[in-house]
């Protein structure tokens, strides 16, 4: 809610967001990466004291993922979300330095197959992902495979920050299709057998749709169900993972395809097929709670 907020602050925010992303990037292409990492989380250290907000709300989130583990273990995941997040910056701001040579050494690629028979249905393909691991380098190293692909983000207040951000991703292969201009472009993507990667976590634009998760109403984005749906386009599920070695696994799931029924009634179809692909959301957010980035308040 910004109606609290002097106009003026929000600029002075955004300015001050910018020159530390800058300071970031510096830092992590001057440092050997895992120096980079030891400086992410001595910061993420300090910064975990005074983000109290984020602290509260990242917690109640755990609860609802986990209501019968005692607030202690919470606790240690919470303070590990804030550090893994931390390094997901860190790889961000390396952008520069990724190439295929990266990705041999430091990625491994599990069950790409399904994407493959993903795309050659030729009616595209949603790589349905949540706000866990590093959906970034995910991003940039699936472009770096040869695949045409989009990705669907929300633009920043900032125009700094935000061509900062699409920048890297753009370097990488990685077109961007700003949140408000997502439909037509996105049909267009699908129609051409493009690749558009979609969040199914986190609605953005409050028109989503309430359903249970993680036996909470909570409001999810129907994006990719409605695509799938109008489109054909095959969904996929796929989450670019943390190792405890910082080395990364990309994961590429079992397809998730919409059933007769669900195509005859699109209307209730989005909310059965939604129902049916958070199972998987669910499924890897509770493996790796620490890699959800969820630092606001989730459920309604």
């Amino acid at each position: 809610m910004l109606r609290n907020v002097p106009v003026r602050s929000v600029p002075k925010r955004e300015m001050f967001n910018y020159i530390l992303y800058r300071i970031g990037e510096f830092i992590a292409l001057h440092l050997p990466v895992k120096f980079g990492y030891w400086a992410a989380v001595m910061i993420a250290d300090i910064r975990y004291i005074f983000a109290h907000k984020d602290r509260k709300a990242s917690i109640e989130n755990l609860k609802a993922i986990f209501p019968e583990t005692d607030k202690k273990k919470l606790k240690k995941i919470r303070q590990q979300m804030f550090r893994n997040f931390a390094k997901y910056l860190v790889d961000f701001f390396r952008f520069e330095k990724l190439n295929r040579q990266y990705l041999k050494k430091y990625v491994q690629i599990e069950n790409i197959h399904h994407l493959e028979h993903a795309h050659a249905k030729g009616k595209g393909v949603i790589l349905l992902t949540a706000h866990l691991g590093n959906w970034e380098l995910g991003g940039a190293a699936f472009a770096l495979l040869g695949y045409p692909f989009w990705a669907v983000a929300l633009p920043h207040k900032s125009k700094k920050v935000n061509d900062f951000f699409n920048y890297h991703r753009e370097s990488k292969g990685v077109h961007v299709i700003p949140l408000g201009k997502a439909v037509r472009q996105c049909l267009q993507v699908f129609k051409d057998n493009g690749v558009v990667v979609l969040v199914g976590d986190r609605d953005f634009t409050n028109k989503g749709e309430v359903i249970e998760f993680f036996g909470r109403k909570a409001m999810l984005p129907p994006g990719p169900a409605v695509f799938s749906i109008k489109t054909g386009a095959v969904i996929v599920p796929t989450f670019m993972l943390r190792n405890p070695d910082d080395t990364f696994s990309l994961k590429f799931l079992n397809p998730v395809f919409p059933t007769t029924s669900e195509l005859n009634n699109p209307e209730k179809g989005v909310i059965s097929l939604m129902n049916r692909y958070k199972l998987v959301l669910e499924d890897y957010i509770r493996r790796y709670p620490d890699q959800w980035y969820m630092f606001r308040r989730f459920w309604l």
